[in-house]
């Protein structure tokens, strides 16, 4: 038998609504338990007469309560509290939200990658001073000139927009990367070979799902990007670290031979900077023909060059289908924007289309376009110019004061691209000690040994300094800065 309660609802606000008042009291008191399933609520009348307010305002209040849910009319019969309340289909019960103890640590089965992959950092929140790497000048960024674009293009947008795009992405911005990368890196592409991603780290996720598996040998730069073998690592692959020369990296000898892929930054080598020659680059590809390896050529900085002639892209000398070619665009514009691309061999298409469908779909529709429209109307192009003249002249301000400074102690490398340059430390000064004093005097410095995939210690030891985000008083600051660290713990000379 239904159970039949008399209600104290308590005050109502003088400037609440009657009706929204009589609602919310009544579903409180439901959700509380003081009104169980199946109670019958009073009849609207006298409900009316208790608090001082019309039926018409009890009537509409219990309509309300019935459309969530909360309670079901029966003609003849009054209206009674709902077996079922919508909150109970919604959450979980006050009881089970605390968090139970664990009285023993779970047997987990985990899968292969999840056994293998290793944390990669990210960017550290800290301020930008000499000599932070892989960091762009984002306060010359034209911020406002991206608001407009973006303001524009969410107000025109289209439900197209609103709705998502295809797996290889935004087609307009397939075909202005296309355009972009034929006419500045020498790209041999067409749009759709061109996948929008977000960015270099997923491309090379996405050539490991298409080529690797488990045991498969892959070959790396040493020194060379970690980022890269930390993933190929995670897939389960034998990672084989092969080493420099003044040339680029080395051709693979005949133990790698059946290599599955290789991973490359041939424009400007991270973190040496050395441009791969044009005889090396003609013997890697034909080292991959002879052994059907695919290269994945990774163009991380290309944008900015300062000296020497431009450096086409190793994919436009190929002529067997064998380079993926690789970008992003957080180096140049800033590095919130995750977007990249991927140019792949017409045969592959499908096969990342495929990929792509069942991981991470596309990348944001609305960044894509947003983009898109920066590169079309001629900003893009304008602020890589900008930069490439600010960041050569900074370039400049730290070879002039390394020069005068660091002579004996620390030797730069000639800077002819990208956003920093390696140097290399007097016989006897140990980089991971470099690092470590310079942090002590705000100067940042990253060890070359840190990028170096073999076991066994480099044959030198050197830093690597950024200074496309310093401007020239901190870049001179952080030259003498830098001296008087390396002085303290260089070795005492020989009597």
């Amino acid at each position: 038998m239904a159970r039949s309660t008399q209600l104290g609802l308590g005050e109502r606000a003088p400037a609440a609504p009657a009706s929204r008042w009589l609602c919310g009291a009544l579903r409180g008191e439901i959700l509380d338990g003081r009104l169980r399933p199946g109670d019958r609520l009073p009849a609207t009348r006298g409900l009316a007469r208790q608090h001082g307010l019309s039926r018409g305002t009890v009537v509409a209040a219990f309509q309300q309560l019935e459309s969530e849910g909360y309670v079901v009319g029966r003609r003849g019969s009054g209206t009674y509290v709902s077996e079922v309340l919508p909150d109970d289909l919604l959450q979980v019960s006050r009881r089970s939200r605390a968090v139970a103890p664990i009285r023993s640590r779970p047997r987990r089965r985990l899968s292969a990658f999840a056994q293998h992959v290793t944390p990669f950092p990210g960017f550290a929140e800290r301020p930008t001073r000499a000599f932070r790497c892989d960091v762009p000048a984002l306060d010359l960024f034209p911020i406002a000139t991206w608001a407009q674009v973006a303001g524009r293009r969410v107000r025109a947008a289209t439900l197209d927009l609103l709705l998502g795009c295809g797996p290889l992405g935004y087609r307009p911005l397939q075909r202005a990367v296309a355009e972009y990368l034929r006419t500045s890196r020498g790209v041999r592409c067409e749009a759709e070979q061109v996948t929008i991603l977000s960015g270099a780290q997923e491309a090379l996720d996405l050539v490991g799902r298409m080529f690797l598996d488990p045991r498969d040998r892959v070959c790396v730069e040493n020194p060379g990007y970690p980022g890269a073998a930390l993933l190929f690592r995670a897939f389960g692959a034998r990672v084989v670290p092969v080493p420099l020369d003044a040339e680029g990296m080395r051709v693979p000898g005949g133990e790698l031979r059946g290599a599955r892929l290789a991973y490359l930054t041939p424009a400007h080598q991270f973190p040496t900077g050395i441009g791969m020659t044009l005889r090396r680059r003609l013997a890697i590809l034909e080292w991959a023909r002879a052994n059907q390896t695919v290269i994945v050529e990774d163009d991380y900085d290309s944008e900015y060059r300062y000296a020497g002639r431009p450096m086409p892209a190793l994919q436009g000398l190929d002529r067997h289908g064998l380079v993926l070619f690789a970008g992003s665009f957080s180096k140049v514009l800033f590095p919130s924007l995750r977007l990249g691309y991927l140019v792949v061999p017409p045969d592959l298409i499908d096969r990342v289309a495929a990929i792509r469908s069942v991981t991470s779909r596309h990348a944001s529709l609305v960044d894509q376009a947003v983009l898109c429209d920066f590169i079309t109307d001629g900003h893009f192009g304008r602020h890589v110019r900008r930069m490439r003249e600010i960041y050569a002249a900074r370039s400049g301000v730290l070879l002039e004061a390394a020069r005068s400074r660091l002579a004996g102690l620390l030797e730069l490398s000639s800077v002819e691209a990208g956003l920093q340059t390696a140097g290399w430390l007097a016989p006897g000064i140990d980089d991971e000690q470099a690092a470590a004093a310079a942090g002590q005097r705000d100067v940042d410095v990253v060890p070359l040994s840190r990028y170096h995939q073999s076991r066994s210690r480099p044959a030198r030891n050197g830093l690597q300094l950024g200074f496309a985000a310093v401007d020239p008083p901190e870049l001179r600051r952080g030259v003498d800065d830098l001296a008087r660290a390396l002085e303290t713990i260089r070795p005492a000379a020989a009597p």
